[in-house]
This record gives C-alpha cells, structure tokens and sequence, in this order.
C-alpha cells in the first residue's frame, strides 16, 4: 500500500544521501592526496606551452 511506498521512498532517499556523502568524502581524499603528491614532485608535472585549438584538432575533412 501507501505506507510501504512512504517507507521505501524514504530510505531510499537516506541510503542515496549516504552513499553520496561518501562519494564525494572518496573523492576529496583522493584529491588532496593527489595534490599532495603533485606539490611534492613538481619536477613530474612540467607546465606545458600554450597550444591553438588548430594544433589540437586534426584536420577536417567532408565525406560525402
């Protein structure tokens, strides 16, 4: 019946929060470790020169 749609919609909702809240706790571990690491090695992540968006793409061509 009613109350059992009531029921799952809501832990549905409490399980979905929870499990986002964890997600992104994950992922802003992951970052600040990763950030750590970059900052310590900075030799491994040299700035690159400045490319134009034509040296990024290959060239076009129509098929027809």
């Amino acid at each position: 019946g009613l109350h059992r749609q009531v029921l799952f919609t809501t832990v549905g909702w409490f399980v979905g929060y929870y499990l986002t809240k964890r997600t992104e706790y994950i992922h802003a571990k992951m970052d600040r470790e990763l950030f750590g690491y970059v900052q310590q090695h900075p030799e491994d992540f040299k700035v690159a020169g400045k490319k134009r968006i034509g040296e990024l793409l290959e060239d076009f061509y129509p098929v027809r």
